[in-house]
């Protein structure tokens, strides 16, 4: 028998493993959590990143909501193309997607990087599935209206966070407990 509560699954950006994310911080607070594991800004092999989102819904029994940061936001858009496991999401938190079409601040891949990794173009389907793009008004990382028309693109409703930069550690961000407010949401 499987579950009625979603499954949370946790898809990183581009980073390491950060203890103090707030990715980090909600996957343990949260019963029910997987995360995909950081493959790191050195690893840009989306398709890696795609059949890491794969395995993990697969092992998933029962609905699944997913929670994806920056880069994640990428891959999860890439990886809805190709799923046959789309019915089983009921909804996707998709926080701070970058603007991989513009060059990125210094200490981020640059454009010839993302497109031999496979990321390029971004894909601008609509998702198969119920999605929210939580955006910032200063992101370093992708501009608010870039951002909104990417969300428009994939279908998704958007909610303003205001001033929170990449909604990271490097912003002051370790707990965002709005995040709990938005998957119920999209329970």
């Amino acid at each position: 028998m499987t579950s009625t509560t979603p499954t949370v699954l946790v898809v990183p950006g581009l980073r390491d493993h950060v203890s103090e994310h707030w990715q980090t911080l909600l996957a343990a607070r949260l019963p029910q959590a997987r995360t995909v594991p950081p493959m790191g800004r050195e690893d840009l092999n989306c398709a890696d990143r795609i059949n890491a989102i794969e395995r993990e819904i697969a092992a998933i029994e029962g609905p699944v909501v997913i929670v994806a940061h920056s880069g994640g936001c990428i891959t999860v858009a890439h990886w809805a193309r190709t799923t046959s496991h789309a019915n089983t999401v009921r909804g996707a938190l998709l926080a701070t997607p970058p603007d991989f079409d513009s060059p990125m601040p210094a200490g981020y891949p640059g454009l010839d990087a993302l497109q031999a990794g496979g990321w390029l173009p971004v894909p601008r389907e609509r998702l198969p599935f119920r999605s929210l793009v939580a955006m910032s008004r200063n992101d370093p990382l992708g501009e608010y209206v870039r951002v909104g028309e990417l969300a428009g693109a994939w279908g998704s409703q958007t909610i303003d966070l205001g001033n929170v930069g990449h909604l990271n550690p490097a912003s002051g961000f370790g707990e965002w407990l709005q995040a709990e407010e938005l998957i119920r949401e999209l329970s």
